[in-house]
């Protein structure tokens, strides 16, 4: 199916380009995002007579980006959370909660943007974190995960848990067989 690109997507194509795509992509990605129109005669008459504001607007937007980009690039950010004593996270932290910080620290940032290639992360220490500004335009931050012990009601609570189960598994009685009853 052939398009125009109302912007720049990945590696198809700029702003003007008329590419050939799968139709399936074209209908469930670039149509319902406003990324690209189809290439009909009166679409292409139509671009034409927008093509400066179009390339006017996408040039605003990288610029957007970049400015993001250089005000991120090298940012830290801490996030605390419980663990236990190896160093393992209770849970996990993923895009929302680095967002989320992000936010917190006074940066604009979408979840979506926040790339975790090799999925939630469950240790402490220190990582360095990509994040997708735009097409092409990525910034890196910092973020340190650091541990604290889970709360001693917690603790307290994990330890009685266990027991009961223990103390359930032992009084269980054993099935009886036919021979056992005669």
């Amino acid at each position: 199916m052939n398009v125009i690109l109302l912007e720049k997507v990945g590696k198809i194509g700029d702003v003007g380009d008329q590419v050939n795509v799968k139709a399936g992509y074209a209908r469930n990605y670039l149509f319902p995002f406003s990324k690209a129109i189809p290439a009909t005669k009166g679409n292409v008459a139509d671009f034409d007579a927008r093509k400066e504001e179009l390339l006017k607007a996408a040039n605003e937007k990288l610029a957007g980006a970049e400015g993001r980009a250089a005000k991120l690039n090298g940012v830290t950010i801490t996030i605390e959370a419980n663990s236990g004593e190896e160093g393992k996270l209770f849970g996990s932290i993923g895009t929302r909660d680095i967002a989320d910080a992000l936010i917190a620290a006074g940066h604009e940032v979408e979840k979506s943007e926040v790339q975790l290639p090799e999925g939630a992360l469950r240790t402490t220490g220190d990582f360095a974190i990509n994040l997708a500004l735009g097409s092409e335009i990525n910034a890196e931050i910092n973020l340190k995960i650091t541990g604290h012990d889970a709360p001693a009601e917690t603790i307290a609570a994990m330890e009685e848990i266990e027991g009961k189960v223990e103390e359930a598994e032992e009084s269980e009685p054993e099935e009886s067989t036919v021979e056992d009853k005669e």
